[in-house]
């Protein structure tokens, strides 16, 4: 049987994607590990189409560890769900980026103050843990995951479940431009959000609550301070994702 142009291209994408090691995953967290790579290194673009019967079909599983994936994605604002086109990449627009930087520096820096207030020394060792993979990292893609670990362990300790989930949909919805700052600037952008992140957990160590949602405020501010210097790559983006729908 011929395997149309977007299977093709869904293939290409999805073998392109390593995720990451680690102990043994269920089906379901291959697969949403798989299609979180592909999107966070940029080879599942805005607008691609996620139809479940390809991907079952290209990562040997069956369609249920695909939907179960797909809403894990929609959830972090990765993925788009259609009731008749089933799932689609988010596009990334400049205006996107805006509107979540604005929450984020709204509601992050409070979190932070409570965070400080209450966070264990086991917790600042697992985020240095995560934070010195990250300091040797050089994927993107695989970076980017890194960061959004980061920050769920300590978004975890905020004692508010509604505050919780808002920030990790907030977070979820911030990697893939993240993933493109730092494939935009490369090494610079690991350096300084490396640095920012150490003086976080610092702060978080001496339980300085004050210079936390300080040091937050300014890291929120990076991803966008970075692409706004590329405003012009938003509308490519959106113009050749197009094509692929």
């Amino acid at each position: 049987m011929a395997i149309s142009t977007d299977m093709s291209s869904l293939a290409r994408a999805l073998s392109l994607a390593a995720p990451p090691g680690g102990p043994r995953r269920t089906a379901y967290e291959y697969v949403r590990d798989v299609l979180r790579q592909a999107i966070l290194q940029g080879s599942l673009e805005g607008g691609q189409r996620l139809v479940q019967t390809e991907i079952a079909q290209l990562l040997k599983v069956s369609t249920t560890p695909v939907r179960e994936a797909l809403r894990d994605l929609a959830t972090e604002g990765l993925v788009h769900l259609d009731a008749h086109r089933g799932g689609i990449v988010n596009r990334l627009t400049f205006e996107d980026l805006v509107e979540i930087n604005d929450l984020c520096r709204l509601v992050e820096p409070e979190a932070m103050r409570q965070v400080a207030a209450i966070a264990t020394d086991d917790l600042i060792a697992e985020a240095r843990r995560i934070a010195d993979q990250m300091s040797v990292e050089q994927d993107p893609a695989r970076w980017a995951e890194l960061n959004r670990e980061f920050h769920s362990i300590i978004l975890d300790a905020i004692p508010s479940a509604r505050f919780r989930s808002l920030l990790h949909s907030l977070h979820g919805s911030v990697a893939p431009y993240v993933a493109m700052a730092i494939r935009s600037q490369g090494n610079a952008h690991f350096d300084v959000a490396n640095r920012e992140h150490l003086e976080i957990l610092d702060a978080l160590q001496e339980r300085d609550a004050e210079r936390c949602a300080k040091l937050t405020r300014d890291h929120v501010a990076l991803t966008l301070s970075v692409l706004a210097e590329e405003r012009d790559r938003f509308a490519s983006l959106t113009s050749d994702a197009g094509a692929t729908v």
